[in-house]
């Protein structure tokens, strides 16, 4: 019994001393609430630098535009075009062929792609063109306007003297698969820009429309061969001219 009494005694003592520690290191409520709280207005929070400062807005970089707008802007730049491309064909056709400027010849050349106009567009008319008696399209226009090769290819004839096509030009070509000729008659004198084995490219600018050989006028006779063939010049354009 004294052993028993003993023992109860220590584990008394134990306990006594052990719960005040457990005790302690619990949080109180109030601990608990303060911690929470603090999380809560940490992920709430936000933090400004004190010298930050707004970006200013730049409207200038942007417009609204209404479709008459638009199709105003668009008329308003054609018309700049045509008046460019018009001043610039009067300054190629009173210049020798020497002292033509590139520049101005980009703003007459005739289309784009591997087969173009021989003149600028609107600055001619036909006044006849491929029959029994003649081999090509007359293409009236102003002595001095540019002519443009309507291919790119080979020239296989420049003249001062070509028969009755006067001053002319020939270029061979091959253009989807097919050989191509074209004949350029009746040029101003001394304003060929390409001579015999030179290599062309579409639009080049190659004479000046003139009024030699049997010509009654200044105009360029034009004349296309396919493989070979006389084929008529203008319809032959409208269906492959870019």
């Amino acid at each position: 019994m004294r052993t028993v009494a003993i023992l109860g005694a220590v584990g008394a003592l134990v306990a006594g001393v052990a719960l005040p520690a457990l005790a302690s290191a619990k949080p109180t409520p109030s601990a608990a609430t303060t911690l929470q709280q603090m999380a809560f207005d940490d992920a709430q929070s936000l933090v400004v630098a004190s010298e930050a400062t707004s970006a200013p807005l730049e409207r200038g970089s942007y417009s609204a535009t209404t479709p008459d707008e638009i199709e105003k802007k668009k008329a308003e730049e054609a018309a700049k075009a045509r008046a460019a491309a018009a001043a610039a064909a009067a300054r190629v056709a009173s210049s020798s062929g020497s002292s033509i400027s590139d520049a101005d010849l980009q703003l007459i050349s005739a289309g784009s792609g591997a087969v173009r106009s021989p003149l600028p567009q609107g600055s001619y008319s036909v006044s006849r063109t491929l029959s029994a008696s003649h081999n090509g399209a007359d293409m009236v226009a102003p002595a001095g306007t540019p002519i443009f090769a309507a291919t790119g290819g080979v020239v296989r004839i420049s003249s001062e003297s070509h028969f009755g096509y006067g001053v002319a030009v020939v270029i061979d070509s091959v253009i989807g698969g097919q050989r191509v000729s074209t004949l350029y008659g009746h040029m101003t004198n001394g304003t060929r820009a390409v001579q015999t084995g030179q290599t062309v490219e579409p639009g080049q600018f190659i004479g000046k429309v003139g009024n030699t050989g049997h010509s009654f006028g200044a105009h360029l006779h034009f004349e296309v061969k396919v493989n070979g063939s006389l084929v008529e010049p203008i319809g032959w354009l409208r269906v492959n001219a870019g």
